[in-house]
């Protein structure tokens, strides 16, 4: 009788397993050095580029170049520091009222039993949530400005209605981020099982019961992934508020491109490029906490 052969290592077991994964270890990283050469050259040379002007300074007369923190300081005080807290204002405004109104649509489009009206609905926010600029811009001022179709007819100026207010670009804000939240929390929707609704009405829960201890805390990284994303959207945003407020509502990417341009004080390049690295570290911030909840959501709704 022959002895028993080795255990080959695609059988299953835990050794062969982990040579495989080793096999496999150096092929993956291969495969994934075109993508961290791109990451790189694309977005690691422009954030060293911003955070080496950000925090030094060359000396005019003798051209010597030298560390400092007056930039960043500067963009932290009087109204660079207002302009980042309206950029955040806004930001978080829209994308709580865009968040809602996309999660009620959506479940709306789930609900429903018209394939038809669901497919329109996830076409037209798909083309929408893309739909942003000088394009959008004036077609809300053609639209609702001051000489507007709509605010003409409905007499919005008596009603205090203003498009070129902070008021007014948060509505505009929320024609793009609605459509996105859409699109976001439609799949997290579907992912609700319709045998834990069958199994909380078995159990004797109402429909408010069943969404407050099962549907919300199952869907609440989503929600909470999807309210960031927005978050991030607004907080980037530049061309659609360059084109419509100008320079009346304070806006982060608005102070970059004046301090770019010397629209306002000449020599300020290197403060703009501290906004930038502001913006950055907020925005590192947001997708430290949207990857999370992205994927706990994902594991939930498997």
């Amino acid at each position: 009788m022959s002895a028993p052969t080795p255990t080959s290592p695609t059988t299953g077991t835990a050794g062969g397993t982990t040579l495989r994964r080793r096999r496999r270890g150096p092929r993956t990283w291969l495969a994934a050095l075109p993508l961290i050469a791109f990451t790189g050259l694309c977005f690691g040379l422009p954030l060293g580029a911003i955070a080496f002007g950000a925090v030094t300074r060359t000396d005019p007369v003798t051209g010597t170049t030298g560390l400092t923190g007056e930039h960043l300081a500067r963009s932290l005080q009087g109204p660079y520091l207002d302009s980042l807290i309206g950029s955040v204002q806004l930001s978080a405004l829209t994308a709580l009222l865009g968040g809602v109104l996309g999660v009620l649509i959506a479940q709306a489009l789930v609900t429903s039993r018209s394939t038809a009206l669901r497919s329109a609905a996830l076409t037209a926010s798909g083309v929408l949530a893309n739909f942003g600029g000088v394009p959008l811009a004036f077609a809300f001022i053609a639209t609702a400005g001051i000489s507007g179709v709509v605010t003409q007819l409905a007499d919005l100026t008596d009603l205090g209605w203003d498009l070129y207010s902070f008021t007014g670009l948060a509505v505009v804000y929320l024609y793009f981020l609605t459509p996105l939240m859409v699109l976001v929390i439609v799949p997290a929707l579907d992912g609700l099982r319709p045998q834990w609704r069958e199994a909380a009405q078995n159990n004797g829960a109402t429909a408010r019961q069943f969404w407050r201890h099962v549907g919300l805390p199952v869907l609440a990284p989503s929600l909470l992934g999807g309210f960031v994303l927005l978050f991030g959207t607004a907080f980037a945003a530049h061309a659609t508020a360059a084109a419509l407020v100008g320079g009346s509502v304070p806006l982060v990417t608005l102070k970059i491109a004046d301090a770019l341009s010397g629209n306002v004080l000449t020599g300020q390049e290197n403060v703009a490029l501290a906004l930038g690295l502001d913006m950055i570290l907020i925005a590192g911030l947001v997708m430290a906490v949207y990857l999370p909840l992205q994927r706990r959501s994902a594991r939930w709704l498997r």
